[in-house]
């Protein structure tokens, strides 16, 4: 199968979503007859994007709000705490049924960015520290060592601290004597509560974590001290992992009991009439995307009927390919059904692409917003990805479309971390917080900090771009000669420009 592309040009002057400019928005397009997943791989590697089978590219040094392509590491990425506060709600709700309230934020899915994200909740629970990340008995264990150390070496303690006789040793604990607090309880509303433990700074509970997580991994079970010191061993015998964090399968997939409140379940069906789920399910899924769409971005009912959900969503370039070094599904385009109690709440659609999992849309039920599935959708197809490069080791990334540093709601996706940014001048890949001042000081910027560096896939022989004019095949070169006409030299220049020599010679440009 062969690429078969109509290159349609440079397109400005057109209303963004963004900055809600009436004609600051500028880019080029083309409409794609058909894809293979490597000629798209290489694409989205240059900046492409395709909507439907509509594939775009902003002109980055022109546009009003320049769109960065943005791609994630999952096999080393580790959810921030408001990634696993949006798990543990998911957990607690297909548990016990327990609904979360006051959590509801806005997430924002446009056609050009798939992956929603709860941006104020990420923002505002990033700078907390918060230790109920930590297990309850490690946690009981540090409030008990506090309460027996106090603040004894503290010149200003209000308390006296005397050494008893007795020994008290809890889990995790490697303490051999207990301190007795003797104090004056001060008079109602005047003081600290000395009858609990007292606050701490998040650099002490640091120490005193990687202390207790030392003394678990001696082979005594005792700690030296700097002097020499040894302390007795505790009593209860260490916890395996009992300070180590939770990878995400480990938050996402944990067994439910069996009288779990609800059942949820991702099914992966390829976008196609031909397939039977996909057929199946089409009724339901469009009926969710029309309540999405006019819920959430207020659309009126003639725009987004059947015609527009076909042709945005489920229409693709890509055929469905099996090759054997690939994973078991093929590359092409997706939908990750998410079926509630027999139900679909929501529907990711994605692209399974040679080295990535590339997020497209999402559409979800509002009534279970506060499940925040946007953030949480985003977590499964990192999970997903790292899944898929078990089988197929050269697929180890996630694409979440473009990063927009210039408008502050859609900065969310700097949150799933490690990332990088693509270059516009010369598309390669640039770790996010290398850039994040740069466009701090300009919304457009050359991310590739060497400046000697140049784009190694630019155009420089288009004359070898392919043609397919009335059934046949040729390199440009000889098109040339048998129209004899200049006036397309421009648009053929400019195409073989932004898709690069590489496909710029496999893919064949329509011309009629």
């Amino acid at each position: 199968m062969d690429s078969v592309v109509e290159y349609k040009g440079l397109r400005g002057g057109y209303h963004c979503g963004y900055c809600d400019s009436k004609e600051g928005k500028a880019s080029c397009g083309m409409w794609a007859h058909s894809l293979t997943a490597q000629d798209y791989q290489d694409l989205i590697d240059r900046g492409w994007r395709r909507s439907g089978k509509y594939v775009y590219k902003p002109v980055m040094n022109q546009t009003c709000c320049p769109q960065y392509t943005i791609r994630c590491h999952p096999l080393q990425f580790q959810p921030s705490k408001s990634h696993k506060k949006v798990l543990k709600k998911m957990l607690k709700f297909l548990t016990k049924g327990e609904i979360a309230k006051g959590n509801d934020e806005p997430m924002d899915s446009l056609v050009e960015d798939a992956v929603a994200g709860d941006f104020a909740l990420i923002n505002k629970l990033d700078v907390q520290c918060d230790l109920t990340t930590l297990s309850d008995d490690l946690r009981k264990s540090l409030e008990s060592e506090e309460t027996r150390k106090g603040k004894g070496s503290q010149k200003e303690a209000p308390q006296q601290f005397v050494l008893a006789p007795q020994r008290e040793e809890g889990p995790c604990s490697g303490a051999s004597s207990q301190l007795t607090e003797v104090h004056t309880v001060p008079k109602p509303g005047k003081g600290a509560d000395l009858s609990k433990p007292p606050c701490r700074k998040a650099k002490e509970i640091r120490k005193e974590r990687k202390r207790l997580k030392l003394v678990q991994q001696s082979p005594t079970g005792s700690l030296q001290g700097p002097q020499g010191q040894g302390q007795a061993p505790s009593s209860f015998p260490p916890k395996a992992k009992c300070n180590q964090p939770k990878s995400l399968e480990e938050l996402m997939f944990g067994p439910l009991p069996e009288d779990a409140a609800h059942k949820l379940e991702v099914r992966l069906v390829p976008v196609s009439l031909e397939d039977p789920e996909f057929k199946s399910s089409f009724s339901q899924s469009f009926s969710l995307y029309v309540k999405y769409q006019m819920t959430i971005h207020q659309d009126p009912p003639d725009e987004c009927g059947q015609t527009e959900f076909t042709r945005f969503l489920c229409s693709s370039p890509l055929e469905v390919e099996k090759p054997p070094d690939g994973p078991e599904c093929g590359y092409g385009s997706f939908h990750q059904q998410y079926w509630l109690d027999g139900k679909i709440i929501a529907v990711g659609v994605i692209d399974i692409l040679p080295s990535c999992v590339s997020s497209v849309y999402l559409y979800y039920d509002p009534d279970y917003s506060f499940l925040s599935l946007g953030v949480y959708s985003a977590l499964r197809e990192i999970a997903f990805t790292k899944q898929l490069h078990e089988g197929t080791p050269q697929l180890s990334y996630y694409y979440m479309g473009f990063y927009i540093h210039s408008c502050s709601k859609m900065r969310y996706k700097g949150q799933y971390r490690p990332s990088d940014l693509l270059c516009p001048e010369t598309y390669v890949w640039v770790p996010i917080g290398q850039c994040l001042p740069s466009l701090d000081n300009s919304k457009y910027c050359r991310l590739n900090p060497d400046p000697a560096a140049v784009d190694e896939d630019r155009s420089q022989e288009p004359g070898r771009v392919q043609v397919f004019h009335k059934k046949a095949i040729m390199p440009y070169s000889i098109y040339k000669k048998q129209r004899k006409d200049p006036s397309e030299d421009a648009a053929v220049l400019q195409y073989a420009s932004l898709v690069g020599q590489s496909c710029a010679e496999r893919m064949l440009l329509f011309r009629n």
